[in-house]
């Protein structure tokens, strides 16, 4: 791989980083403090939403994340040609 294209390589790859932590951040940080009042006054299963989204929202959105991930850089992988055949 040639330097060109290792530097769009690592581009690609730091945009999706950025934006996937940004996701993760606007959900644990967003929602599970500074909008758990509003987000209180729906409820899912018996529980807040808000209380949820700080509890157990914030890690099943980063788990989802994950694989949203792993997806995504299979697809650049293979894209640069630098996938495991």
């Amino acid at each position: 791989m040639n330097n060109k294209n290792l530097d769009n390589y690592w581009k690609k790859n730091l945009r999706y980083l950025v934006i996937l932590l940004s996701i993760w951040f606007i959900v644990s940080y967003g929602f599970g403090i500074l909008l758990v009042e509003q987000l209180n006054q729906i409820r899912l299963g018996g529980f807040k939403l808000g209380f949820w989204f700080a509890q157990q929202g914030s890690i099943y959105v980063f788990v989802l994340l994950i694989f949203v991930y792993v997806y995504l850089m299979n697809k650049l992988d293979k894209e640069f040609d630098v996938d495991e055949k």
